[in-house]
């Protein structure tokens, strides 16, 4: 089955950390305004999701959402949620760890896209 959303397994580890300390979380793919086009974590529940976010699936665990406007800009791309070292969004949870998450993306194929 093809996932919209996927983790590395560097992601999947910086997870584990941020659950230990933070319990459950969430991620919202933020549209640009305050912290650039970053995925953003957050204690589960916490980010109020609504009527204009699309839940693209799971990681670790974890909902992935992403509002409405900026799915049309990924729908045809598989979303690979990465981390990188250095600061991250100043409301993501990952920032003290001096980590940050990255969308990485590919295209489906035709076959992919038929599978959605």
């Amino acid at each position: 089955m093809v996932e919209r959303v996927i983790a590395t397994d560097a992601t999947l580890a910086l997870m584990e950390t941020l659950k230990a300390i933070h319990g459950p979380l969430m991620f919202h793919q933020s549209g640009g305004c305050c912290d650039g086009s970053s995925p953003m974590c957050y204690p589960l529940g916490e980010f109020r999701t609504g009527e204009s976010d699309i839940l693209l699936g799971e990681i670790g665990g974890a909902p992935f959402y992403m509002a409405k406007d900026q799915y049309e800009y990924w729908k045809h791309t598989q979303l690979i949620i990465d981390v990188v070292d250095g600061r991250g969004g100043m409301f993501s949870l990952e920032g003290p760890e001096g980590k940050r998450f990255l969308t990485r993306s590919r295209v489906f194929t035709a076959e992919e896209i038929k599978q959605l």
